[in-house]
């Protein structure tokens, strides 16, 4: 099954109900003014369906934006041009990352790291955004944290019931590694029509991320609970690193 296809369709619906991307925004902007960053040009990574990338992009001139799915980078296209955002869109895997420009801000968030499941490749991933940073830019992403994926997530069951919507996500945790089995029911008319999609999640220990940051030249200048400026601690289900090249 691949990732994000017919997910893309109702992927707003489910997420949104979630996630605040004006605060996310709010929070992401107000770091690029503390650290007085060049506001040129702007690199979401794995930027879905551009909930975030739209609501950063007013304040750069030049925009782009990466996803492994050209599915979610459709509707991105789409939701860019209602609201006259113009940008680039690339179908690129983030992990090899080949992009003719250098960015002032990257971001990477909602978990799309820990989609990166080889260690290997996770070093290539932070390799390819800190060479595609201009000298002075910042970085920001965020991981699910290694409790969230291995505790709260990890060999569980949970379920979503609305009036078009209805899905089970069923959780297998195997070596650091979540499966994640999901069902949707998506109403069409006066039916429900069916689709399955599989989902894979790493979950990496704070201790390698961070000495992985600092051994290709990264410095770590926030660590953050989710998007806001507060302490991590045992039970942060989100980490957001903050870096600079």
């Amino acid at each position: 099954m691949d990732c994000y296809k017919e997910f893309a369709r109702i992927y707003d619906e489910l997420i949104n109900a979630d996630i605040d991307y004006k605060k996310w925004a709010t929070n992401i902007l107000c770091i690029c003014k503390e650290y007085d960053l060049n506001m040129e040009s702007y690199l979401d990574l794995a930027c879905g369906t551009g909930n975030l990338t739209i609501e950063i992009a007013n304040s750069f001139k030049n925009i782009w934006a990466v996803d492994l799915s050209s599915d979610m980078l459709s509707q991105a296209e789409k939701k860019m041009r209602e609201e006259l955002i113009k940008a680039k869109f690339v179908c690129q895997d983030i992990c090899l990352l080949n992009l003719n420009n250098k960015f002032n801000l990257i971001t990477c968030c909602l978990d799309s790291s820990n989609y990166i499941l080889e260690e290997e490749n996770f070093k290539k991933y932070l390799l390819g955004v800190y060479n595609l940073l201009q000298n002075d830019g910042l970085f920001i992403f965020d991981l699910n944290s290694y409790y969230k994926l291995t505790t709260v997530l990890g060999n569980n069951i949970y379920n979503y019931d609305s009036d078009d919507v209805v899905y089970i996500w069923e959780n297998y945790l195997e070596n650091d590694t979540v499966e994640m089995n999901l069902t949707f029911f998506v109403k069409e008319g006066q039916v429900y029509r069916r689709f399955d999609e599989m989902h894979l999640e790493r979950a990496y220990k704070e201790e390698y991320v961070e000495s992985l940051i600092k051994e290709i030249g990264f410095k770590i200048i926030k660590k953050m609970d989710s998007y806001e400026d507060k302490a991590v601690n045992d039970k942060t289900e989100r980490i957001c690193y903050v870096l600079k090249k």
